[in-house]
């Protein structure tokens, strides 16, 4: 598994064929062996804490030495809420004018797996928030069922067992406990959502109305400080829930123009947003 940055952010790039790691400050890898990155990273890092160096340099020696042209390689895509399933396909590169992510390497990418299709024990085997890490054996081929991908290879190509799991176990535990959270919200209906909404405001202490099922002409909760919508902040909410879908530019700047002087907007998707959308919500010039 190599991530694509935190939250995915870098999933697009990796889309193109080419997957990524950071630590930009150490320049190119070709260091003798592991212990002397490692060394050399003290260096680098001064004010690191040695287990945080040791486990970069676990990974970006896995990433440059270790695995091969070949290997099976497994990323997640947060917003489609799919992993890519590809394999290596270019040695190990360093592009200093390719910003914080300068260590690279080709992929091609061959299959898409929803989340969805897999086990609960799989989805917390691909929770750690390493930058790079070996999927177990079972894990691995139950992915590799859900494509009916017919050769099964190492997912990693050897790589060795993950030395510092004990120092990520807190980090891992939070990302598998999100995940899980994001399943169970993704299993309730839209009228159950627009309640989870209005809940999670009222814990930030307003009142709410949730519009009843029917015509609510863009406002599925309505949040204010008397609940009834007189007194400022007044939050009008709009809930989708629609998985997989990317809202647009279009439902924003409607969303927005049905905002008065006094509104605050909040527009609520589970599944994801476009970047024309996000750019009408960044130049609105109501908050939201």
């Amino acid at each position: 598994m190599i991530r694509a940055g935190e939250g995915g952010y870098l999933i697009d790039q990796f889309e193109k064929g080419i997957v990524t790691v950071g630590w930009h400050e150490v320049g190119e890898i070709n260091d003798k062996s592991q212990r002397d990155l490692w060394l050399r990273l003290a260096v680098v890092y001064p004010g690191s804490k040695p287990a945080t160096n040791q486990n970069a340099a676990s990974v970006l020696w896995r990433f440059a030495k270790v695995i091969k042209v070949g290997d099976t390689v497994v990323t997640y895509d947060p917003a489609k809420r799919e992993y890519l399933l590809g394999e290596i396909a270019g040695a190990y590169r360093f592009d200093q004018k390719s910003g914080d992510h300068p260590h690279a390497r080709e992929v091609a990418w061959h299959h898409r797996v929803l989340r969805d299709q897999l086990s609960v024990s799989t989805r917390n085997s691909l929770g750690s928030t390493l930058a790079l890490f070996a999927i177990p054996d079972e894990s691995m081929a139950e992915i590799q069922t859900a494509t009916k991908v017919t050769k099964v290879e190492n997912a990693t190509g050897g790589l060795e067992e993950r030395k510092d799991q004990l120092l990520q176990s807190n980090r891992d535990a939070e990302e598998q406990a999100r995940s899980l959270i994001e399943d169970k919200i993704l299993a309730l209906d839209p009228y159950e959502m627009q309640d989870l909404v209005a809940a999670v405001l009222r814990a930030m202490g307003y009142r709410t109305r949730v519009s009843p099922p029917g015509s609510d002409r863009g406002v599925d909760v309505l949040a204010s400080p008397d609940g009834l919508g007189l007194q400022e902040p007044r939050i009008k909410v709009e809930v989708k829930h629609r998985q997989n879908t990317a809202m647009g530019a279009p439902v924003i700047r409607s969303f927005i123009g049905n905002l008065r002087p006094g509104d605050r907007g909040m527009y609520v998707s589970t599944g994801s947003f476009s970047k024309e959308a996000r750019y009408e919500a960044e130049r609105a010039n109501i908050p939201g």
